[in-house]
């Protein structure tokens, strides 16, 4: 805050045309002036010291609250009827603590969360390459609870066994699965890189078959990429370190191929490294800001800027897909390139996270706290909010009574059936068993349709994309092959301009 001119008063002069009644001492004079300065810097210096006032308190207070926590640990130490693991006690105050914050994106971070937090920011881990689903409870068919492959990650050890989606593990070194938390199971499969895993698994309702794997470094998957015609198809899972070099690689084969027009699907991407954020949105954007983050601490505020010399060329149309998954890392893309008007947004309105968090490591453990909130180029916090595609698009969804009938085809077991007397089943094949379903269950027939893909993407290994049945995908091939990219570019808007039309709209009218 600017400080007052420290100077004195100056004494005004008699008013002319009046005689002066009397001289005023000039002691008189000093003595008021002295005495008006005083009123100043008193004044002056009153917000000053309510502020140290304040502050002091903040002090006192947290120096006595935090003297009270210590207390009441050493308290229950000493005097509960049990003898209390001091970890237990710990990790529940931990938590306790940043519960109070009432943020869902600040949390303590046991060993567990730690190891797989650590696994997605570092992009690798030590394991054997398989994602994996645990039923919670007894199966509905009443089966043990095994761990089911979901899928194994190409080129790793898992992969190269022949191991395939829908396989159950029955036994991992000789424990049975079904008596395992998926936590316990984790800490089996994961490890050092070179140590030896010994499965047993169960392929179909009779063939059994041991496998042995060894542990190896094995990189988290963050992109999928294929030709869809003349468009180059770029799917993100995740931002970690290595995600902005696997994009390179596909963009790299989308020129070596011809592409002209390119999608980015960031579509139940739930986020990751703010960084790789950034250095995906290098890009596509020639320079200019990508996000600005603020803080509490306005020294700690940064602006992120994109390089020069993009990789997609800015004679490439673009356009993003997102949906209620996409949150934080890929809003900060989807937003980057709406604002900057460099990519068309077609799906759903997306998550709407705009914070920022940090990771501090405690000993193994360490817990995660949100530090700042980010920023579109257009100045546009989203948190809560979500970012509104250009062209909306929805998938069919179930209302109450048709999850009814869900809840009965479910229990039925009638589409994982289909689905296994049918490996190959045709498009044809599929959905003339939807329509099946249809008249027996009164459900939409492309809901239906979805549903038996998703099965038996579930028991296969997954294409790249599904247009056949991704609605959303189909739009945006629509939009290039349709010519009509250009022109709906021109009508789009910076997230700050929809955000003022929006408050403009909420305003009440005058009467």
């Amino acid at each position: 805050m600017k400080e007052p001119n420290d100077q004195l008063p100056q004494i005004p002069e008699e008013a002319p045309g009046k005689k002066p009644t009397e001289k005023t001492p000039l002691s008189v004079i000093w003595i008021g002036a002295t005495l008006i300065l005083c009123v100043m810097f008193t004044l002056a210096s009153v917000p000053r010291a309510e502020a140290q006032g304040m502050s002091q308190t903040r002090n006192q207070n947290i120096r006595q609250y935090t003297a009270i926590l210590q207390n009441v640990f050493d308290f229950i130490q000493k005097h509960y009827v049990d003898e209390v693991d001091p970890k237990s006690l710990y990790e529940g105050a931990m938590s306790g603590l940043l519960n109070s914050l009432g943020d869902p994106h600040s949390s303590f971070l046991g060993e567990k969360e730690m190891m797989d937090l650590t696994d997605t920011t570092h992009g690798s881990f030590g394991g054997v390459g398989l994602y994996i689903s645990k039923p919670v409870g007894e199966r509905p068919d009443g089966k043990p609870a095994y761990v089911e492959v979901a899928s194994p990650i190409e080129d790793t050890p898992g992969w190269r066994a022949g191991i395939n989606p829908g396989d159950l593990i029955i036994q991992i070194n000789g424990e049975p699965t079904d008596a395992l938390s998926m936590d316990d199971v984790l800490a089996r499969l994961r490890g050092i890189p070179g140590g030896e895993v010994k499965l047993l698994i169960r392929r179909g309702d009779k063939l059994e078959f041991p496998v042995t794997l060894t542990r190896a470094v094995i990189e988290v998957p963050t992109t999928k990429h294929a030709m869809i015609g003349n468009t180059g198809y770029l799917k993100l899972l995740t931002f970690t370190p290595n995600t902005v070099e696997r994009a390179k690689d596909a963009i790299t084969d989308f020129t070596a191929k011809g592409y002209k027009s390119l999608i980015l699907d960031l579509r139940n991407n739930y986020g990751g490294l703010l960084q790789s954020a950034v250095d995906i949105c290098d890009l596509f954007l020639d320079g200019g800001v990508v996000v600005s983050t603020k803080s509490r601490i306005p020294d700690e505020n940064a602006v992120f800027n994109a390089r020069r010399n993009t990789l997609v060329g800015a004679d490439i149309p673009v356009i993003v897909l997102i949906n209620r998954g996409s949150a934080s890392a890929s809003e900060i893309v989807a937003g980057a390139l709406k604002d900057r008007g460099r990519a068309y947004l077609v799906g759903e309105k997306s998550f709407g996270k705009g914070s920022v968090q940090q990771v501090f490591p405690l000993d193994k453990s360490g817990f995660k706290l949100t530090i700042a909130r980010y920023y579109t180029p257009s100045d546009v916090n989203i948190d809560k909010i979500g970012i509104p595609p250009d062209r909306e698009v929805k998938f069919p969804e179930f209302t109450d009574k048709d999850a009814e009938k869900l809840n009965a085809l479910i229990t039925a077991n009638r589409i994982p059936a289909f689905v296994t007397t049918n490996t190959n089943a045709s498009a044809e094949e599929v959905l003339a068993f939807a329509r099946q379903l249809n008249r027996e269950y009164q459900l939409d027939t492309a809901l239906l349709a979805r549903l038996i893909r998703n099965e038996q993407n579930r028991t296969a290994i997954a294409p790249v994309y599904d247009l056949e049945y991704d609605v959303q995908l189909q739009e945006a091939i629509k939009i290039f092959q349709s010519g009509t990219y250009k022109a709906l570019m021109q009508t789009t808007k910076t997230l700050k301009t929809l955000q003022e039309e929006a408050d403009r709209d909420a305003m009440p009218l005058a009467s």
